[in-house]
């Protein structure tokens, strides 16, 4: 499965790279006003898959931070409450 995973990856490098050489040209983006940026076309898509791709990746590991604590804060406490609880057979027998 690993072997499927990594061809899988460097198909995906390979066709990545083969349109970022055949579409190596410069495109002009008009900013605001009369201010004009000339990029490379294979630059701005990485550019715009970062801006798309960035946040909800932070936001999702934010999440799973968030996740994480509150199960070690519940485990924390569940390990306190058994620990402190008394054993059953630790007393005396009652007759």
């Amino acid at each position: 499965m690993q072997f499927l995973k990594t061809l899988f990856w460097v198909l995906i490098a390979v066709l990545v790279a083969l349109f970022a050489s055949r579409n190596w040209s410069d495109v002009t983006l008009n900013l605001w006003g009369d201010i004009q940026a000339d990029i490379k076309l294979p630059v701005l898509l990485l550019f715009a898959f970062l801006l798309g791709f960035v946040p909800i990746w932070l936001l999702m590991r934010t999440r799973l931070w968030t996740l994480n604590r509150r199960l070690d804060a519940m485990d924390r406490n569940r390990v306190a409450a058994l620990t402190s609880a008394p054993a059953e057979g630790d007393g005396e027998p009652v007759i």
